[in-house]
């Protein structure tokens, strides 16, 4: 399940994803990741779930009580020079690893340094990394996604890793020609490709053991989440929620709909929903149509925070968008959001990400921020 380059490039480059989201300092990360949540003590299976989520009526946002990522080890000395083949085919040795910067769409890349134990040394961030330990690094992009060559060469980092995922590509050639051995890892996020990533940023930063251990620990904190959503979703496949991906930026006129191949694909299987983008061969990450949305028939719609709140809200969404009112989703009010920096933050973090949604969605009324 990749993401399409071309569509993420795109989105990248407009700024479409997370546009004016990231504030320049930490204040604004604030309210998502310092709330704490109702029902944290209460493990998934034996929280109160619906008996039929679709015909729950309301909104719900999935919180996470803690949304830093822990360490797998601390104190770690990295093994170098470190010399990988990156997704590119091109041989990069690393000899360095003081400052580093890591750079991606969903901030992934970030979270997996902070997890292998070596965010001391990384030096900035891009938009989309948010977490709690990184938050005060200085920004490297500008107008979304937009790497600024002038604000990373200031860091003086001696070793990128990031993807094709982000941009203007000119940007990384021009780190590449300056010196700075840049590391291009794959830009598929899944809920199943953690291993791929983890050990990629691993090896190239000269720290496979603590890759290992990370890629342990993901794996087995993902496959419980996985096991334990199963224990709580309806027997019978036809009474599991419809679910879709609705990207938003309402001031911008901005909708987009993410369906097979866009990552958001496997973490709806991942919550024990049917994916209904793929269901009507919706590829990628593409502008909604209105056809599209009623016939796919929604019974939840997931969505980030920040683009429910540019929509004005659930109210503002079902004017702004007509479609959605026909929808099981729009006549009950049944949109699941959750904060920019973490829904699609796939990695270290996916386990935590997918239970706080499986417990919005299968039971909103023991979730969410305390009040």
């Amino acid at each position: 399940m990749k993401i399409s380059l071309k569509i993420v490039a795109l989105l990248a480059t407009a700024g479409l994803l997370l546009v004016g989201c990231a504030p320049a300092g930490a204040s604004g990360h604030a309210s998502t990741q310092d709330a704490s949540c109702k029902g944290a003590d209460i493990p998934l299976t034996e929280l109160d779930t619906l008996a039929d989520p679709k015909d729950y009526v309301g909104e719900s946002t999935a919180c996470m009580p803690y949304s830093g990522v822990l360490p797998v080890a601390e104190d770690v000395t990295p093994d170098l020079p470190a010399t990988v083949i990156d997704n590119q085919d091109t041989e990069v040795t690393v000899t360095d690893t003081s400052r580093i910067l890591a750079l991606d769409i969903y901030g992934s890349l970030a979270a997996t340094v902070f997890g292998l134990g070596l965010g001391d040394s990384v030096v900035g961030r891009d938009t989309s990394t948010g977490f709690p330990e990184a938050a005060d690094l200085p920004l490297v992009t500008q107008n979304g996604h937009e790497l600024n060559g002038e604000a990373i060469l200031d860091l003086q980092p001696t070793v990128i890793i990031t993807d094709s995922s982000i941009g203007p590509w000119d940007v990384i050639l021009q780190m590449r020609e300056s010196g700075i051995p840049v590391v291009v890892v794959t830009p598929e996020r899944t809920v199943d490709n953690s291993e791929e990533v983890i050990m990629a940023v691993a090896n190239a930063l000269g720290v496979p053991e603590e890759g290992r251990a990370l890629v342990e620990r993901t794996t087995t904190e993902i496959e419980k989440v996985v096991a334990e959503v199963q224990q709580i979703i309806p027997a019978d496949v036809a009474d599991r929620p419809r679910i879709m991906f609705f990207y938003v930026r309402g001031n911008a006129g901005i909708y987009y709909i993410f369906g097979e191949g866009s990552g958001a694909d496997s973490l709806i299987t991942a919550l024990g929903g049917v994916d209904v983008a793929t269901e009507i061969g919706w590829k990628g990450m593409r502008p909604m149509t209105a056809e599209a949305i009623v016939d796919a028939a929604p019974d939840v719609l997931l969505m980030m925070t920040k683009g429910l709140e540019s929509a004005d809200g659930v109210d503002g969404l079902l004017e702004r968008v007509p479609a959605i009112a026909e929808t099981p989703a729009g006549q009950h009010r049944r949109i699941v959001d959750m904060s920019d920096y973490e829904i699609m933050s796939f990695g270290p973090r996916t386990a935590a990400v997918a239970e706080a949604l499986a417990r919005a969605i299968y039971a909103p009324e023991q979730s969410g921020p305390q009040q």
